[in-house]
């Protein structure tokens, strides 16, 4: 983990993916130039160091609880990046995801496709520290950006600044994951629609989708391409390779409906080869046809995408560079900052 000291070069390695998401920009459609415009203006509306003179010691504190927390089990690094993503793509990076749900309303949390969601008690922790330093003036979502960019570190990706001073919001409602977070049978044009209404372009669709070099994925994501798949509902995915099917079929049994998601549903780790670090092993395994998503291995099948994917795999550091850039862009996606908002003292409770 890189110390404080060390802002300056990793802000330079931001600002040197600079021209990279210029020329990502200029091929995004006419429609979406608003939305990234106003994208921009709410990434400049945050700023690198925003708690420095607030609560000094806010980012270390943060890096202690993840570094703790990691160190004890290595895959809640991927589940603090996944956990900040689903927090972005849903009312924007508020925390909204953090809420629990009370007895007249369902939280994002309980949702369907938040119901695997890990490293709650980990922004708990850091969060009832950071009470302890400094009273309401840490945001629960800038916890949670804090948080993803320290886990990235931990297993290997670039560290980077977080420019920081998100307010919380106090809503959250499990319907409205729905046409907001990409499923995992999700084809190029769904996620490019998807991203795109947050103002991401593919190419840094691309890129955040190389989060899945860690972590894991539960059978039920992806099982439909070993045993139902096709017009017949009982084919196998041809786009996968036969041999790690096979693999991937020993390790997730047939199970009736009704069995998926629930507690006998296994998990299976997205890359196989270094699952816990922050490789581009996602990209090879995609090229070699071991993408194990089915939205993975779409990527492979439209040409600009795929072309990405093979160029990471042949220069990591540009991928390392790129995905630092657009982790950046995503975490000021719809942002309360100002008066906006609020400052949650618990993050699971709204105020």
């Amino acid at each position: 983990m890189e110390s404080r000291g060390s802002r300056g070069g990793r802000a330079a390695a931001v600002a040197g993916a600079g021209a990279t998401r210029l020329r990502a920009v200029a091929l995004v459609p006419a429609t979406l130039l608003l939305l990234l415009a106003a994208a921009g203006l709410s990434q400049a509306q945050l700023q690198v160091g925003f708690y420095d003179t607030l609560c000094p010691a806010a980012e270390i504190i943060v890096q202690e609880e993840v570094s703790k927390a990691v160190s004890g089990d290595p895959g809640l690094a991927a589940s603090l990046l996944r956990l900040h993503f689903h927090d972005c793509f849903v009312r924007g990076c508020d925390a909204s995801v953090l809420l629990d749900s009370t007895p007249g309303n369902q939280a994002e949390k309980d949702a369907p496709p938040n119901a695997s969601l890990r490293g709650f008690d980990v922004i708990d922790s850091a969060k009832t520290r950071l009470e302890q330093a400094c009273f309401g003036v840490v945001s629960c979502a800038d916890v949670l950006a804090f948080a993803a960019r320290d886990a990235l570190a931990l297993v290997g990706g670039n560290a980077y600044q977080v420019p920081a001073g998100r307010r919380d919001g106090n809503v959250s409602v499990a319907q409205e994951t729905n046409g907001n977070l990409p499923p995992p049978t999700a084809s190029v044009s769904q996620l490019n629609l998807m991203f795109g209404a947050k103002g991401l372009s593919q190419a840094e669709m691309v890129a955040l989708s190389g989060a899945h070099t860690v972590g894991s994925a539960h059978c039920s994501s992806f099982t439909s391409r070993l045993y139902s798949y096709g017009p017949s509902n009982a084919g196998q995915d041809p786009s996968m390779d036969p041999a790690y099917l096979a693999a991937l079929a020993q390790q997730c049994p047939q199970q009736p409906a009704a069995a998926a998601g629930g507690p006998d549903d296994g998990a299976v780790a997205m890359d196989p080869v270094t699952p816990t670090a922050f490789d581009t092993n996602y990209f090879a395994n995609i090229v070699a046809k071991r993408g194990l998503l089915a939205s993975d291995q779409a990527l492979l099948a439209d040409p600009t995408a795929a072309a990405q994917v093979v160029g990471y795999t042949n220069s990591p550091d540009t991928f390392q560079t790129d995905f630092v850039a657009a982790m950046v862009k995503m975490g000021a996606v719809g942002v309360l900052t100002g008066t906006a908002g609020t400052i949650r003292t618990n993050c699971r409770v709204g105020s």
